[in-house]
């Protein structure tokens, strides 16, 4: 099969863990025990978050002293997907010895008239105490929201429209090569009159961007693996309970946090809808169980997986 996976920030970088790239690079190798074992059966492309890392970027720039301004958020998108592109194409390029291996700095258009600018909602960076993220604010412009327990900087989130690169991508899965593209959801750039490219001030959510990409690239599975084991109904309370099979039709119904399982649920509803093919939210080391079947939140047009055609 030719399957995409979008990986959650934990992939890269637990909650309270120092964001030291010896922490990332120890994370990263332990993600790719089970992504190579994915790159042996199907043809895959890798997609990765990069909140943590542009929080930690965006706080150094603008603190530079030797910068008139700090550098945009597009830039920063930039750097972070060349940075985790190259621990992740290295671990890999050691787990598959002999097989091709690319990370992409790839850009991912949006609208300039997108609500998203006017209302900042995507979490980045570090997470702090409500009051530290309000002296921030303050001292930085920031805006900062409640996520959890924490309160983190928040920045606007444009729906993706296309990935600018996905035509490069498809020609180089088909040849055979595991691609590593769309980090962060992909760089943020705007089309002007003369169709000439800008980068904007923004960061996209990568589950929605996986979810676009999975579709252009005719994916057959599309996977957000997570450190959840399966979406759960009622999450919180003494109803709550995991989600196995389901379809778009069945999670649209229940209400999920915008700022955690919300996008995520939103992503593979979308896949799913479109393309009539299974999408599905898990733990990252049950990659292969979920494509049996066997572990996940099983998105389907009919709730039912594997089909036949599959096995």
């Amino acid at each position: 099969m030719r399957v995409i996976v979008a990986l959650g920030g934990n992939a890269l970088l637990e909650r309270g863990q120092k964001p030291d790239a010896e922490n990332q690079i120890a994370n990263v190798a332990v993600a790719v025990k089970t992504l190579a074992k994915l790159a042996e059966k199907h043809e895959l492309i890798i997609t990765h978050g990069n909140g943590p890392q542009v929080g930690v970027l965006a706080l150094e720039s603008t603190s530079d002293q030797n910068l008139t301004k700090p550098y945009p958020l597009d830039t920063i998108g930039a750097e972070t997907q060349g940075m985790i592109g190259y621990w992740m194409l290295q671990s890999l390029q050691n787990a598959l010895p002999g097989r091709q291996v690319t990370a992409m700095v790839t850009q991912t258009l949006v609208s300039a008239v997108d609500p998203a600018f006017d209302n900042p909602t995507k979490f980045v960076g570090q997470v702090y105490d409500q009051s530290e993220a309000e002296k921030l604010a303050e001292e930085y412009g920031w805006t900062v929201k409640p996520d959890g327990q924490y309160w983190r900087r928040v920045v606007p989130s444009p729906t993706p429209q296309r990935v600018v690169e996905t035509r490069l991508i498809r020609k180089m899965v088909r040849d055979g090569v595991v691609v590593i593209a769309g980090g962060g959801g992909g760089v943020p750039v705007i089309r002007d009159a003369q169709g000439r490219l800008a980068g904007v001030e923004a960061v996209i959510d990568k589950d929605l961007t996986a979810s676009m990409l999975a579709e252009a690239l005719e994916c057959d599975a599309f996977l957000i693996l997570t450190d959840v084991p399966r979406v759960m109904r009622d999450f919180g309370t003494p109803q709550q309970a995991e989600i196995a099979h389901t379809t778009p039709h069945e999670l649209r119904a229940i209400d999920f946090p915008a700022g955690s399982m919300g996008p995520k649920v939103e992503a593979v509803c979308r896949f799913v809808e479109t393309t009539g093919d299974m999408a599905a939210i898990g733990k990252l080391d049950q990659a292969e169980q979920i494509l049996e079947g066997s572990a996940g939140t099983i998105v389907t047009p009919g709730a039912t997986w594997p089909l036949a055609s599959t096995l």
